[in-house]
């Protein structure tokens, strides 16, 4: 029996470069993981230092398809703009949204770009694997004692 192809075949280079690059964090990365860890953001995981051919992205969750990258000094100059407006591009045609944030917003104003995740979640309309496994509670409106409640007639 014949395996299938791999969808995201991975040079051995970008891997290992993917690998060294989870071992040096930015501050404003850092600051963003911590926000996430432990499925708080809408019950999502996310993942640091991704390798999605040909590319390495800051931070993905598969989930949503969402990709975020934390833009430092290296991306202001307009050669490097256009190459991440490129990849950008090439993100989308796979299907992933990418949210792009500069390192100084991160650091100084954490709520806003908490607040733009989220959102963006909400747009995609995708629900976490968290809320497939937990039950729905009576006390919010699920569950059998709340079609047993509202069967009832006065």
């Amino acid at each position: 029996m014949e395996r299938p192809p791999k969808l995201n075949v991975m040079p051995p280079r970008l891997r290992s470069f993917a690998r060294a690059q989870r071992q040096t964090m930015p501050r404003a990365e850092a600051l963003f993981r911590e926000q996430v860890r432990g499925c708080r953001v809408k019950g999502h995981t996310f993942r640091r230092q991704v390798p999605i051919t040909p590319c390495i992205v800051d931070v993905l969750c598969i989930s949503a398809r969402l990709v975020i990258e934390f833009n430092g000094g290296p991306h202001e100059t307009d050669a490097r703009t256009i190459r991440d407006a490129k990849r950008d591009a090439r993100l989308a045609r796979q299907g992933f949204q990418v949210l792009r944030f500069p390192n100084d917003l991160v650091l100084g104003n954490l709520d806003a770009v908490m607040n733009t995740v989220e959102h963006a979640f909400e747009r995609r309309c995708y629900s976490s694997t968290a809320s497939l496994r937990e039950a729905p509670s009576p006390a919010e409106g699920g569950g059998s004692r709340a079609l047993d409640t509202q069967q009832v007639s006065p």
